[in-house]
């Protein structure tokens, strides 16, 4: 059995609510072991002897099907989840929030590159490391920001969703 965490996109934002046990007995139903969650956000622990395309499928159809939604989720494996924590490219500074990007392929570059199309707060950075895109952000200016207000769009609605970097320290300890 491996271990993995599905990263919801959506949850609990702009009238999309769900209890995270019921949102983990949905992924028992479908045929996952030892379900627990991380935070409210949508941050799903389990265990399965299936690949990530065959869970994705599997579990956004449970989803859908039982919350009456589009679920789109971002599903990564243990050592996945380690090198995503291990290689954030920026230290951590007070009054900044560090963001992780999951997505579908080749989504970073479009994150990439609309932000720098975007004007920045004063120490706003954006990098990617191994097909992951990292966003450093001043405390405050999440939403605010030229790049935050970007990701908002309908367009990205499919393709990424984002966590604090301490969430993946949390996951990382519920492991």
């Amino acid at each position: 059995m491996k271990n993995f965490c599905a990263f919801l996109r959506g949850v609990n934002v702009k009238g999309t609510n769900m209890k995270m046990a019921d949102v983990c007995k949905v992924f028992s139903d479908a045929g996952v072991d030892n379900v627990s969650s991380v935070l409210a956000s949508g941050n799903i622990l389990f265990q399965s002897e299936k690949n990530t395309v065959e869970l994705k499928s599997i579990l956004e159809k449970a989803m859908s099907e039982h919350f009456s939604y589009d679920a789109f989720l971002f599903i990564k494996n243990e050592k996945e989840i380690n090198d995503i924590f291990r290689n954030d490219p920026f230290i951590a500074i007070d009054n900044f929030h560090n963001y992780v990007f999951l997505g579908s392929e080749k989504v970073e570059q479009t994150l990439l590159e609309e932000f720098e199309k975007a004007s920045k707060a004063e120490g706003e950075q954006g990098k990617i490391v191994n097909e992951i895109f990292y966003w450093q952000v001043p405390k405050g200016q999440t939403l605010d920001s030229m790049f935050g207000k970007i990701l908002g769009r309908k367009s990205f609605k499919d393709k990424m969703t984002s966590r604090n970097i301490n969430t993946f320290e949390k996951i990382i300890k519920k492991f």
